[in-house]
């Protein structure tokens, strides 16, 4: 049996930017299993951009994408994230 492997992306305003990421992260020559994205309530189309790219993609059993209730700030949005893996091996990930 293979080893899972997750990425968890902490993001914030990244909408300018998340896209790209998320398409290299999808596109790597291993496999990524799961991509866990937390949003620490984004001021900008963040949520709209991921939301996109997930339905485009057909990728809603690989990412899941929430926006946290109120603002964890960056390392805590990072430990949210992270509780919420379970791949063998974990990545960070920053927009």
């Amino acid at each position: 049996m293979s080893d899972k492997i997750s990425v968890v992306l902490a993001a914030y305003n990244g909408g300018k930017y998340i896209q790209e990421q998320l398409e290299s992260i999808v596109r790597q020559t291993l496999k990524v299993d799961e991509v866990i994205i937390r949003d620490d309530i984004s001021s900008d189309n963040t949520e709209e951009v991921v939301k996109k790219f997930i339905h485009d993609n057909a990728l809603e059993n690989r990412i899941d994408f929430k926006v946290n209730e109120h603002n964890l700030g960056y390392a805590s949005n990072f430990i949210k994230a992270l509780r919420q893996t379970t791949g063998d091996y974990i990545f960070f990930c920053d927009q």
